[in-house]
């Protein structure tokens, strides 16, 4: 069963992550320009200003979020403290382009990627930002990069541009930090939803928001349809695991550029919602700078 956690009223809500230690979802609504941090058990929430667009947040081993802004990323030290530039500021002077999704793999790098407001010219990249601050360019030739995840083994990485339908897997060499051999791991059916943004199960099953599909699917490592979790939200976003025996899903959505009876429809377009899964979630790394 889902449930609504949080009737959050998000533009555009993303990038959930969860906290053991505080045992609270950060996620963010990145048109509203806010990373929140809310607690499941009470259903409080606390929220961040930020002075521009926040596409991705993941936690750091040491404490504190990266983020991946408009421009480039930054390190925010605590709650509610300043970001603080780190990194290029690959982005700057790209107005149609901002950073979207990311993931952090094992050895503590946050693989993260833009997407362009211009789709007839495919100049999205994804990065890799180690935790010495240098960014290097993986592939380019994206229109919106979303879906970034790793297998258990850390051998494999998906990824998906939202407007193809499709998720690929490609080989990972985990140490040197990069990629290899590229195929399709799923193709969705036009006008049935597309793939936003995943995680990772400790079976290794992919699971993917489904942006205007009203529903999450879990694939297996073969990228078979296993399960689909019927949503009542149009536009789900992402996904990410927590609790304390990490079989709670989390599911953030979008409420941005609905029309009224779409409204209607969905009252609670823009929440934050729950449901329990049988296998659970693996603990995601934090970033090591």
């Amino acid at each position: 069963m889902v449930d609504l956690l949080l009737d959050a009223g998000a533009l555009l809500g993303e990038s959930p992550r969860w906290s053991a230690p505080e045992n609270r979802l950060y996620w963010v609504d990145i048109e509203g320009r806010k990373i929140h941090r809310t607690d499941p058990a009470s259903g409080a929430d606390e929220a961040m200003e930020l002075p521009e667009q926040v596409g991705c947040i993941a936690l750091r081993a040491g404490g504190g979020l990266v983020a991946a802004l408009e421009d480039g990323c930054a390190l925010i030290d605590g709650w509610a403290a300043a970001p603080r530039p780190f990194g290029p500021a690959v982005l700057a002077g790209k107005p149609e382009q901002r950073f979207n999704d990311g993931c952090v793999d094992a050895l503590g790098r946050l693989w993260v990627g833009s997407l362009t407001s211009d789709k007839a010219n495919p100049a999205a990249t994804l990065y890799r930002l180690d935790p010495d601050g240098s960014l290097t360019e993986i592939f380019g030739g994206l229109t919106t990069s979303n879906g970034a995840a790793f297998s258990p083994d850390g051998r494999t990485f998906y990824h998906a541009d939202t407007p193809t339908h499709a998720i690929c897997a490609y080989d990972a060499d985990r140490a040197g930090g990069t990629l290899g051999n590229g195929r399709i791991f799923h193709q969705f059916e036009d006008g049935n939803g597309r793939p936003d943004g995943a995680a990772v199960d400790a079976e290794g099953c992919y699971w993917s928001a489904l942006w205007d599909g009203w529903r999450i699917v879990r694939l297996s490592p073969a990228g078979e349809l296993l399960q689909t979790v019927d949503l009542p939200v149009q536009r789900p976003t992402m996904i990410a695991f927590g609790g304390a025996d990490m079989q709670t899903a989390f599911v953030t959505s979008a409420g941005k550029n609905l029309t009224d009876d779409e409204r209607k429809e969905q009252p609670h377009a823009g929440g934050v919602f729950t449901f329990r899964v049988d296998v659970p979630g693996l603990v995601q790394p934090g970033f090591a700078g």
